[in-house]
């Protein structure tokens, strides 16, 4: 590796970072911590590197001569390993005096990168990293870390991000005013397009989020993970985007790609799963109801943006909205997010918030809005349940029902809550 060819990657992304016009998002960090951040390709991570750079140039906490940012995915460094990864630091040593802050973008593209990254925090440098697999917060590389670095899971913009970026303020009473009618008139392309900026101001949203689909699935799916059953994994998406909202079994998961003529084992099928789960794609959620065994057999799927999932799908309406309520909770929740299933079906249920959530599209017709009520009825009679919601596409309402009140939101203003 040259080293004229970093020099020349250093400089251009100092000058880069300086130009770069932002969206500010929520970023809330430690004075002196490490910071891994893992997502979504395209979520907005560099991004988010960007701005705190900015805000450190603007605040006087540092000059553009103090960063130190490599981008991974750079054609130029392509063939780089682990063991010249120390180039950088002597590079840049070369070039300007002081100590560098360091950030490292979707560095996970160079195997072996925990151990420089590790040295680099044993000798007091503040390091800041992304990568677009989950496989970065597994317990093997935070052993290796040692507990040096704060990890942060970044999510594509959410629905209020997505106003502030076309210049809609929330004030107040935002409900009662002319800004409702800017909230709702702005809600049918987030809800079918998903929350990637870059995809915010394009006409043709829909060919970007197929080119950033395969883009994931055969860069960061198939070639970094060697699969030679392609079609497999194609079709298993495709069944997964189909099937949302649908609690799934391996075994009926692996009939529905085998009845199509992808034949593939059950252990491959976990395998590949696990990939799509780490590569941010899919995320799934457990029946709260079931035993220990079968919470990992036994799943609801869904697609970390609705940009990505409306890409599969023909009339995606009812599947959207359940997705979109799922993404929102996911990202508040994480792991303590479940639905239940047992003698009653309820989609969403938060068992340390004693809060549940049904989705329906519509509720005007009498027997759909008993069927969604009485469910949450009969769980919180299993459970104390003090939140129960029911999230539509446009009705709102309050129902009192044996003793309950069940609030009645559409969605746009849900995701607002």
């Amino acid at each position: 590796m040259e080293k004229q060819i970093i020099k020349s990657l250093i400089a251009e992304k100092q000058s880069e970072i300086l130009g770069v016009e932002l969206i500010k998002r929520p970023l809330d960090l430690e004075a002196t911590a490490n910071y891994v951040f893992v997502g979504l390709r395209r979520a907005g991570k560099s991004y988010l590197l960007y701005q705190h750079i900015q805000d450190l140039i603007q605040t006087g906490q540092a000059s553009i001569e103090d960063i130190l940012y490599v981008n991974f995915e750079d054609e130029r460094i392509a063939s780089i390993k682990a063991e010249d990864l120390h180039l950088f630091l002597e590079c840049y040593k070369e070039m300007y005096d002081g100590r560098p802050l360091i950030f490292l973008d979707e560095i996970q593209n160079v195997e072996g990168w925990e151990k420089f990254a590790r040295r680099l925090a044993d000798s007091k440098y503040r390091i800041f990293i992304t990568g677009s697999n989950a496989k970065m917060l597994s317990k093997e590389i935070y052993t290796t870390l040692g507990g040096r670095f704060i990890a942060r899971e970044v999510f594509p913009f959410s629905f209020r991000e997505y106003l502030s970026f076309h210049t809609v303020a929330l004030d107040r009473n935002w409900e009662y005013n002319a800004v409702r009618t800017q909230v709702i008139k702005l809600f049918p392309d987030y809800f079918y397009y998903g929350g990637f900026a870059e995809s915010f101001t394009l006409k043709d949203k829909r060919g970007w989020i197929n080119s950033l689909y395969q883009k994931i699935l055969l860069g960061d799916v198939i070639s970094r993970n060697e699969i030679r059953n392609e079609n497999a994994i194609r079709v298993l998406v495709k069944k997964l985007a189909e099937s949302v909202m649908q609690p799934s079994s391996l075994a009926r998961i692996k009939n529905i790609v085998d009845s199509t003529g992808a034949t593939i084992a059950r252990s491959t099928l976990v395998d590949y799963l696990q990939l799509l789960t780490d590569a941010y794609l899919i995320f799934g959620i457990s029946n709260f109801s079931d035993k220990l065994s079968d919470k990992e057999t036994f799943k609801k799927r869904y697609f970390f943006d609705n940009g990505l999932l409306n890409n599969f799908l023909f009339d995606p309406e009812t599947k959207l909205l359940e997705n979109l309520v799922a993404i929102e909770l996911k990202k508040k929740y994480n792991d303590d997010l479940y639905f239940y299933n047992k003698n009653v079906e309820v989609d969403f249920f938060i068992p340390k918030e004693h809060r549940a959530i049904q989705v329906s599209y519509s509720i005007a017709d009498d027997i759909t809005r008993q069927r969604e009520v009485k469910a949450l009825v009969k769980l919180s009679e299993i459970y104390a349940l003090e939140k129960l919601e029911i999230v539509t596409w446009e009705e709102e309402s309050i129902l009192q029902e044996n003793g309950l009140t069940i609030q009645i939101l559409p969605v746009w203003k849900w995701l607002l809550h």
